[in-house]
């Protein structure tokens, strides 16, 4: 669970530096378009859907690992934040892309979306310090007899205020998020984080279920090679990129490359962003359904590529990219600085009869 002290920490590379990946990603992929001889306004698009993350999928494994506390981890998490409250703006965009509306139109959507935005944010802001700590101690007196009745209003309140954000047109992540952060700031919050824990792992076996729902096998039989060439491409890029952004705020190689690697993958926002154009001509045909392969099958691969987190820093290390310190034991590499530090106390008690 991620506190508001803990994001305020990050909030210089998770407000300037998630904006500047995305602008960065629209940039790039727009003028590659061109340069190509596509459309600007499609490779302005697919710059939109690298942009975006899984806030679901990330988050998932940085608590897994222990990491959500860790200096990458809170990096991630915030520029989690910034993609989701983004997205409602990125919506308000696809219009003005495809030319359904006029600029002018557009960018009162946008100012529309922003203001809902703040306004939400502010009203959560004043829940959080009045509502929310009288409800959950209400729930914990009601369920002294049973934990039932107060993980099914932990889910309620969560639920409630994914509802709500996906209702103004921001987006569900967004909400979800908002209610965990309110819940962190009461005294109840491991309480609730231990009650909800095997409801949390059920929800994300059915949204990895809802993915592979979305594969359509045809395709991705026919167009395999194409596929895997364009998910490696995808994780390559936004590692890259998002690395290198991370780093430009003075974060050292081994917190940029876990940050990077960490939102190496496309967001499951992106199958609304991906419906949505769809609906107004913006992308048709092969590109869909390419998009969609290559969004669920970078999803997929997010776990592997958290398991290969370990070895990626214990290779930097051996090359000398990142320097040796605490930190590696949150990484899987704990076994490694025991066995130097063991070693060098027997040496030293070797040592020190002789030299005496």
């Amino acid at each position: 669970v991620s506190t508001l002290s803990q994001l305020r920490a990050v909030r210089a590379v998770a407000v300037l530096g998630g904006l500047l990946q995305i602008i960065l990603f629209m940039f790039l992929c727009g003028i590659s378009a061109t340069l190509c001889g596509g459309k600007t306004k499609e490779g302005v698009f697919v710059g939109v859907l690298l942009s975006m993350s899984s806030t679901a999928v990330v988050l998932k494994f940085l608590m897994e690992k222990n990491s959500i506390n860790a200096l990458h981890g809170q990096v991630t998490v915030g520029i989690l934040v910034l993609q989701d409250c983004a997205v409602g703006l990125l919506f308000a965009l696809l219009p003005i892309l495809s030319g359904a509306s006029g600029l002018l139109h557009g960018v009162a959507s946008m100012t529309k979306s922003l203001v809902l935005l703040i306004s939400f944010l502010g009203i959560l802001s004043i829940l959080s310090r009045t509502c929310v700590p009288w409800f959950l101690k209400l729930m914990i007196s009601l369920s002294s007899q049973t934990n039932e009745l107060y993980q099914l209003a932990a889910v309620a309140f969560c639920l409630l205020f994914a509802w709500c954000s996906d209702k103004l047109g921001l987006s569900l992540e967004l909400g979800s998020f908002a209610a965990g952060v309110m819940i962190s700031t009461t005294d109840l919050a491991q309480h609730t984080l231990e009650q909800i824990e095997p409801i949390r792992n059920l929800f994300a076996a059915l949204f990895l279920a809802s993915i592979g729902m979305l594969i359509n096998v045809h395709f991705l039989w026919n167009h395999v090679d194409i596929l895997l060439a364009a998910v490696i491409l995808v994780i390559t890029i936004k590692t890259f990129i998002v690395s290198i952004v991370v780093k430009g705020f003075g974060y050292n190689n081994k917190t940029s490359l876990l940050v990077g690697m960490s939102l190496a993958q496309i967001g499951e926002f992106a199958f609304v962003l991906l419906s949505r154009a769809s609906s107004i001509h913006l992308i048709e045909g092969k590109l869909y359904l390419l998009l969609l392969g290559t969004t669920a099958l970078s999803l997929v691969t997010t776990p592997l590529l958290f398991k290969m987190i370990p070895a990626v820093v214990h290779l930097g290390v051996l090359l000398r990219w990142f320097s040796v310190d605490s930190n590696q034991v949150e990484l899987g590499l704990k076994g490694e600085v025991l066995r130097i530090d063991s070693g060098k106390r027997i040496n030293l008690i070797i040592q020190g009869p002789h030299d005496s």
